[in-house]
C-alpha cells in the first residue's frame, strides 16, 4: 500500500495542538517555550508517535520564522547603531568562532575523524542557534541590554561566516571527496553575494518607503500586511540567490527600514507570523531527532554531546572574560553552548560532497539537536550559578518595579535634570510618577522623600505599566539621546494624544526632537549657560538692563538659527552665531519665542506675516 506523505488538515491540527499544549505547560513550570516546542516535536515526530513522518516538509516552511525574527531584530537596530557594533561583530564574533572551531576540531580528530571532516564538524558546531538564542534573550527581556547586544553581534558574524564555510566545503570536496556540482567559480560566488547585498540596500533605501506610502494611500490593512511579507521574504530570497543566509537578508532589510515611518506598522504585521513560524521551527527541529541513531550509537552521541558542549562553553566563556565579568561570561556560555541551524546545512553539504559518511553525519546532527534542546536548561543552571554582580531591582531594598501607575505626569529618568524639573510640579501638587533604571539612584532618592519606580522607559510594556496611555504629559529626562529618541518614537506611535516634553542632549538632538513632533524640547545646558553669561556681563560692569537685552538677543539669534537648521540641516544659519572674527552681515529681526517650542508650518507662516506687517508699517 502506498503511503501518502502530504500534509493535510489533520497534521496542521496536530502541530498546533502540540505547540499550544507544550508551550503552555513548559512556561507554567518555568522551563520556557523553546524546550516545550522541542519536546513536543520529538513526541509527535517519526521517532515517537509518528504523527508527522517527514519533518523536513515542516522545516522548509518553518525556516521563515527565523527569517521574520531577524527582520524584527533589524527593525530595532538603526544603521548608526549597527555601525557602532562593528568591532563586536567582526572582532568579538571572529575570535569566538575561531577559538571554538579550533577546540572542536581537535576533539573531532581525537575521536578518529580525518582532519578535513574534523574541520567541518568543528566549524559547524561553532555556529550557535540564532533562533534559540534570540528567542531566549527576548523572553528574558535582555536582547537590548549591553550583554545581549554583544551576543547579537556574535550571531550576526556567524550568519556571515556560513558563506566562506560553504566555499571551504567545496574546496575540500574537490580534493578529498566528490566535487560539489557548481558551475560558478569563487569570484562569481562572491560577486553574486555582493550584488544581492547591493540590491537589498538600494531597495530598502530608496524603494520601500515610497512603496508603502502607495499601499497606505490606496490599499487596505490586508494589502499592507501582504506588502510587509513581500518585503521580508523578497529580501531573504535575494540573499538566498546570492548564496547568503536568508536570515541575513531579512535582518538587513529590517535595519534599512528601522528609520522608516512605517516601521511600527511593519513590526505589527509581521509579528503574528513570526511567532507561529518560529514555534514551528523549534517543533520541526525536535521532530528531526532520530532516536534510532541515538540508541544505536548512544555512546558516541552522548560522548560527543558532552565533549562538544563543554569545549564550546569553555571557549565562549574565555572570550567573554577578556573584557566582561564572570556572570556575563557564564550566561553567554550557557546561551551559545549549542550547535545551530547552519550546522545542518554544513553537515548535509559535507555528506553530499563525500566528506562525511552517513553514520558520521547522523551522529553529528543528533549531537547538534540535543545540544539545542539543552539550551534552556543550561541557561537555568547558569542563572543559579551567576553571582549577584549588579544590584538587582528585585533584591534591592526600597526598589519596586513600575506597575499599574496612573498619574497626571510621567517622568522618565530621574537624574539631576529631572530632580530640578520635579520641584515646581510638586510645589503645585501635580501628581507625578517617576521611573528610572539606576537602582542605587532609586534608593538614594528614597532617602530624600522621592518614590521612584524601576523601569526601562524605552520598552513598550514598561510604558504601559507606568501609565503612559493615561498620562497627560510625559517628561523624557534621560541623559542618552538614543534612549530619548526611542521613547519619543514609541510614545508618538502608541500614545499619540500624550504630550511630550523632552530633554535634548545637544543642538542636533533638539532638531530631531522638533522634527519628531514633541511639544517642547530644551537643551540641557542652554538656559543655565545663558544665566551664567548674564552674570559674567554684570560682573564686568555692564548694567543689568544691558545684560538682559544681550541675553535676549542671543536667545533670539539661537531660535532663528534653529528654525533655519530645520530646513537646511545642521550647518544652516551659521552666520547668526557670533564668533571672535567680526561679520558685517545685518542682523535679521524675528519675534522672540521660547526656546524649545516646536516649529511647524503654521507658526512659520505666522512669523512671516508679522514680519511683512512690521515692514509695511515701517
Amino acid at each position: 500500500m502506498h503511503e501518502t506523505t502530504s500534509m493535510g488538515l489533520g497534521h496542521a491540527v496536530a502541530l498546533l495542538a502540540a505547540m499550544v499544549v507544550a508551550a503552555t505547560l513548559f512556561r507554567r513550570f518555568g522551563l520556557g517555550s523553546v524546550l516545550g516546542y522541542l519536546a513536543a516535536g520529538l513526541l509527535i515526530g517519526p521517532s515517537a508517535l509518528g504523527l508527522v513522518r517527514e519533518p523536513e516538509s515542516v522545516l522548509h516552511v518553518a525556516e521563515f520564522g527565523v527569517v521574520m525574527f531577524l527582520f524584527i531584530i533589524g527593525l530595532e537596530m538603526r544603521p548608526a547603531r549597527l555601525w557602532s557594533m562593528r568591532r563586536e561583530i567582526f572582532g568579538l564574533g571572529a575570535v569566538q568562532v575561531l577559538l571554538c572551531a579550533l577546540l572542536l576540531t581537535g576533539l573531532a580528530m581525537a575521536a578518529g575523524l580525518v582532519w578535513y571532516a574534523a574541520v567541518i564538524a568543528g566549524f559547524g558546531f561553532a555556529l550557535s542557534s540564532t533562533a534559540i538564542v534570540m528567542q531566549l534573550l527576548q523572553e528574558r527581556n535582555e536582547n537590548a541590554d549591553p550583554g545581549g547586544q554583544r551576543v547579537v553581534s556574535i550571531l550576526l558574524f556567524e550568519d556571515l561566516a556560513i558563506v566562506p564555510l560553504l566555499a571551504l566545503v567545496a574546496v575540500l570536496a574537490g580534493t578529498y571527496g566528490s566535487a560539489v556540482e557548481t558551475g560558478n567559480p569563487i569570484w562569481m560566488t562572491v560577486g553574486l553575494a555582493i550584488g544581492a547585498v547591493a540590491v537589498v540596500y538600494v531597495a530598502g533605501r530608496w524603494v520601500v518607503n515610497p512603496f508603502f506610502r502607495l499601499l497606505a494611500r490606496y490599499g487596505g490593512r490586508e494589502i499592507m500586511t501582504m506588502g510587509a511579507l513581500f518585503v521580508v521574504l523578497g529580501a531573504a530570497y535575494a540573499m538566498n540567490l546570492g548564496g547568503l543566509s536568508m536570515a541575513m537578508g531579512a535582518f538587513l532589510a529590517g535595519v534599512l527600514l528601522s528609520e522608516s515611518t512605517f516601521r511600527h506598522q511593519l513590526e505589527a504585521d509581521v509579528e503574528p507570523f513570526r511567532g507561529l513560524l518560529l514555534g514551528l521551527f523549534f517543533l520541526s527541529v525536535g521532530m528531526s531527532l532520530d532516536l534510532r541513531v541515538v540508541v544505536a550509537d548512544w555512546a558516541w552521541v552522548l560522548g560527543g554531546l558532552a565533549a562538544f558542549m563543554s569545549a564550546k562553553m569553555l571557549a565562549v566563556y574565555v572570550v567573554a572574560r577578556l573584557k566582561q565579568k564572570h556572570g556575563e561570561g557564564l550566561l553567554r556560555a550557557a546561551l551559545m553552548g549549542e550547535g545551530g541551524e547552519f550546522a545542518f546545512v554544513l553537515y548535509s553539504t559535507a555528506f553530499a560532497a563525500g566528506l562525511f559518511d552517513a553514520r558520521t553525519a547522523a551522529i553529528l546532527s543528533a549531537v547538534v539537536i540535543l545540544s539545542m534542546a539543552l539550551t534552556p536548561l543550561r541557561v537555568m543552571l547558569a542563572d543559579r550559578l551567576r553571582p549577584n554582580e549588579d544590584l538587582s531591582p528585585d533584591d534591592a531594598e526600597g526598589v519596586d518595579r513600575a506597575k499599574n501607575l496612573r498619574e497626571r505626569v510621567l517622568i522618565i529618568g530621574f537624574g539631576r535634570f529631572a530632580q530640578v524639573v520635579s520641584q515646581p510640579l510638586l510645589a503645585r501638587d501635580v501628581d507625578v510618577s517617576i521611573i528610572d533604571m539606576d537602582v542605587e539612584m532609586i534608593q538614594a532618592a528614597g532617602n530624600f522623600g522621592f518614590k521612584v519606580f524601576y523601569g526601562d522607559g524605552s520598552r513598550l510594556d514598561v510604558l504601559h505599566a507606568s501609565g503612559a496611555e493615561t498620562a497627560e504629559t510625559i517628561l523624557v529626562c534621560v541623559d542618552k539621546q538614543e534612549t530619548a529618541d526611542r521613547i519619543v518614537e514609541l510614545v508618538k506611535a502608541e500614545f499619540p494624544l500624550t504630550k511630550l516634553f523632552v530633554r535634548a542632549y545637544d543642538r542636533g538632538h533638539a532638531i530631531r526632537l522638533v522634527q519628531a513632533g514633541v511639544e517642547y524640547q530644551l537643551r540641557e545646558t542652554f538656559e543655565s549657560a545663558l544665566v551664567f553669561g548674564e552674570q559674567v556681563l554684570i560682573d564686568l560692569g555692564f548694567s543689568g538692563q544691558e545684560a538682559r537685552e544681550t541675553i535676549e538677543d542671543v536667545r533670539r539669534r539661537d531660535e532663528e538659527r534653529l528654525g533655519i537648521q530645520l530646513v537646511e540641516g545642521i550647518q544652516g544659519g551659521r552666520s547668526l552665531m557670533r564668533g571672535n572674527i567680526r561679520t558685517t552681515r545685518p542682523e535679521p529681526y524675528v519675534k522672540p519665542r521660547r526656546e524649545g517650542t516646536a516649529l511647524n508650518e503654521e507658526a512659520a507662516e505666522a512669523l512671516e506675516e508679522d514680519e511683512e506687517r512690521e515692514k509695511a508699517g515701517a
